[in-house]
């Protein structure tokens, strides 16, 4: 299974962007697909989730009502509405995905496949 992220860019603070995760090489509508970061010396952190339908999601506090994340099963292929970007939201920023149709979890060591990021960079 192959996650290839894309979207990601040099955006002013205030602007919205958003990202898209097409995964090829296995069935998309039987994972649960998530979105991490990793700004420059942290850890990676979790972002959001979403089963398999898009009938459950779960986001991080520090994103709750500025991030959307959804998908296409249609498309394979998952993605994450940023709005009102803010400097702190400055990451690379990486698509995973979950064996398992309604697994929603938060911890990167609970996701089985991961995409390459893509860096968002948010000035002033």
């Amino acid at each position: 299974v192959q996650l290839q992220a894309s979207g990601g860019g040099l955006v002013q603070a205030g602007d919205s962007l958003r990202l898209s995760c097409a995964v090829s090489g296995g069935i998309f509508s039987r994972y649960t697909m998530g979105w991490f970061r990793q700004a420059p010396g942290k850890e990676r952190e979790f972002v959001a989730s979403i089963n398999w339908n898009g009938a459950r999601t779960a986001y991080a506090d520090s994103v709750k009502g500025r991030f959307t994340m959804s998908r296409d099963n249609a498309k394979n292929t998952a993605y994450l509405q940023i709005n009102s970007l803010k400097l702190e939201d400055t990451a690379v920023y990486y698509c995973a995905g979950i064996r398992g149709a309604s697994i929603m979890r938060t911890s990167a060591n609970g996701y089985d496949y991961w995409g390459q990021g893509t860096l968002v960079t948010v000035s002033s």
